[in-house]
C-alpha cells in the first residue's frame, strides 16, 4: 500500500472513532491483561508492512480507548479536540517541524508568536509578557517558578543559572493548603523542595486566605515565591489573586498563578470577576488541552518579565543558528528544545473560535456544570459539596443508615462500569466525593441530562442492592 493509501486508511480509522463518540461506552472495555495480550509479544525480527501494523494497532487498542474526546467524559479536567485544532495537529505531525528554533521551523515560530499575542489579549495580561508553549500545566508551573526563582535570587545578588543553589540565599515558597500537586512537583524539580513550602490555610472552598498569607510572610525573610491558584482542582474556586499579589509585592516577592483551567475565566465578562487582579501577578500557567480543547500535549506559561523568563530557560551553543534579532526562537521560553510544533493547533483553535467562541465555550461549560449540579441536588440523599462557580461539581451520596464514603465510592464505580458517562472520585475535606468536570466543546444539555439520570440510576441501584443484602 502506498503512503497516500496508508494515510487515507488512517483517516478512515480516525473518522470511525470520532463518529462513535456520541454512542460508545465512555470507559474502556478491556482490562490490563487483555490489552497486554493483544498489544504485547516479542519484537519481531523482520519489520511488518505499515498498513498491517496500523490495522493491528487500531484493532488491538480500540477496547482500551477512553472516549475522553466525547461529550460525556467528565473525569479530571480533560477537553476534547476542536475540529480545527485536530486538523492542524495532523498537519503539524505531517509537516514534522522542530519547533525549537526559528531556523528549524520559521512558520512554527511565527504561529506561536501570533497565538501568544491573542492569548495575552484574551486573558487581559500585559501585552509585553513572554509566552512559552510547553507540554502541560506541570511544565508551565515549572517554567513560571523557574523564572521567579531567577528573579528573586538575582535581586539578592545570586545567579542561580550559573552558580546553582549550593550557597545561594534560601528561597521561601508559600503555597495554599490546597495547591495542586504539579506545584509540589515543580518545586522538587527546581531544587526548592516540596516539604520546605510554607502552607497557608484556605477557606471552605479551598481559597487561600489573604490574612493567613500576610501572617506567614511576616515570619519570613529573604527571596520569596508565592503560588496562587485560579481554579481549585476540586471546587473550581479562585484564590483572591489581586490581593495576594499586593501583599506579596509589598515584601518584594514573586507571585505565580496556577491557572490550569481557571485562567480561561478571564475570557468571559460573566466570569472575569473570579480572576480580578490576576494581571498583577508575575507569572501564569494554564493548559490549552483543557478548556481550549486542543489535542495533547499543550500547556502555556506566561511571564511578565521576559528577561527573567528567557534567562531561566535559554541555552546557547556554537553549532546552533539562534536568533539575535527579530526572529523568535521558541526554545528560549520552554524547558524543551526539540519538540512538536504545538502552536499550530492553538492558532487553529483560536482562529476557528474567535473571541466570542472562546467566551461561549467557557460560559457554556459552566452553565452545564450548574445544570448537572441542579439535576443531581434535586434527588434525595444527594449533596453538592461545592459552590459551583466554574465547571467543577463535587457530589456526595448520603442515603440514611449507610457509610456515605463507601456508598459514594460504590456509585462512582457503578457509573464508570455502566458507560453512559465517566467521572472519577476524589477525597476532599475528609469526605469521599464524585468529581465532575465539564470542559468539552461538544457537550450539550442532552448529554448532561442523560448523564445525570445515569448517575442517579446508579445510586438507586446501589441502594437497592444494599437493601436486599
Amino acid at each position: 500500500m502506498s503512503e497516500d493509501q496508508l494515510l487515507g486508511r488512517i483517516a478512515d480509522l480516525a473518522r470511525d472513532f470520532l463518529r462513535s463518540l456520541p454512542h460508545r461506552p465512555v470507559g474502556a472495555r478491556a482490562d490490563l491483561a487483555s490489552l497486554r495480550r493483544a498489544l504485547g509479544g516479542t519484537l519481531p525480527t523482520a519489520g511488518a508492512e505499515p498498513t498491517a501494523v496500523i490495522e493491528h494497532l487500531a484493532e488491538a487498542s480500540e477496547p482500551g480507548l477512553i472516549a475522553s474526546a466525547g461529550p460525556r467524559y467528565f473525569g479530571f479536567v480533560i477537553g476534547g479536540s476542536l475540529p480545527a485544532a485536530l486538523a492542524a495537529d495532523w498537519l503539524a505531525a505531517a509537516w514534522d517541524q522542530n519547533a525549537g528554533l526559528y531556523a528549524c521551523g520559521p512558520a512554527a515560530a511565527v504561529v506561536e508568536e501570533v497565538a501568544a499575542a491573542w492569548l495575552l489579549e484574551l486573558f487581559g495580561l500585559p501585552p509585553s509578557a513572554s509566552v512559552g508553549f510547553v507540554t502541560g500545566a506541570q511544565m508551565a508551573n515549572f517554567t513560571g517558578l523557574a523564572a521567579g526563582r531567577h528573579a528573586v535570587l538575582e535581586r539578592a545578588g545570586w545567579q542561580v543559572e550559573e552558580d546553582g543553589l549550593i550557597g545561594a540565599p534560601p528561597v521561601n515558597v508559600v503555597i495554599g493548603e490546597e495547591a495542586h500537586v504539579t506545584i509540589l512537583t515543580a518545586l522538587r524539580m527546581l531544587g526548592l523542595g516540596s516539604r520546605r513550602a510554607v502552607r497557608v490555610a484556605t477557606d471552605s472552598q479551598g481559597r487561600l486566605r489573604p490574612d493567613e498569607l500576610r501572617r506567614a510572610l511576616a515570619r519570613l525573610d529573604g527571596p520569596t515565591l508565592v503560588c496562587a491558584q485560579a481554579g481549585n482542582v476540586n471546587t473550581g474556586a479562585f484564590d483572591p489573586v489581586g490581593e495576594i499579589a499586593d501583599i506579596t509585592h509589598e515584601r518584594g516577592g514573586w507571585v505565580h498563578v496556577d491557572g490550569a483551567f481557571g485562567l480561561w475565566a478571564a475570557a468571559s465578562a460573566q466570569l472575569r470577576h473570579h480572576v480580578r487582579g490576576v494581571e498583577r501577578a508575575d507569572s501564569w500557567a494554564t493548559d490549552g488541552h483543557k478548556w481550549l480543547n486542543v489535542p495533547y500535549d499543550c500547556g502555556l506559561v506566561i511571564v511578565r518579565d521576559p528577561v527573567a523568563h528567557k534567562t531561566a530557560m535559554t541555552g546557547r551553543a556554537a553549532y546552533l543558528i539562534q536568533s539575535s534579532g527579530a526572529e523568535r526562537d521558541p526554545q528560549d521560553w520552554t524547558p524543551e528544545f526539540s519538540r512538536r510544533a504545538r502552536g499550530f493547533a492553538v492558532y487553529a483553535a483560536l482562529k476557528s473560535l474567535g473571541k466570542t467562541g472562546v467566551t461561549d465555550l467557557v460560559e457554556r461549560c459552566c452553565r452545564l456544570a450548574r445544570r448537572m449540579a441542579d439535576r443531581l441536588a434535586a434527588a434525595p440523599g444527594v449533596r453538592i459539596l461545592n459552590e459551583v462557580v466554574l465547571n467543577q461539581v463535587l457530589v456526595r451520596f448520603e442515603p440514611g443508615g449507610v457509610d456515605a464514603d463507601a456508598f459514594t465510592k460504590a456509585v462512582v464505580a457503578r457509573v464508570q462500569r455502566e458507560g453512559t458517562c465517566w467521572m472519577a472520585g476524589t477525597r476532599w475535606h475528609e469526605m469521599d466525593a464524585m468529581r465532575i468536570s465539564v470542559s468539552n466543546w461538544s457537550t450539550a444539555e442532552a448529554d448532561i441530562d442523560r448523564s445525570a439520570e445515569a448517575i442517579l440510576a446508579a445510586a438507586r441501584a446501589e441502594a437497592e442492592e444494599r437493601g436486599s443484602s
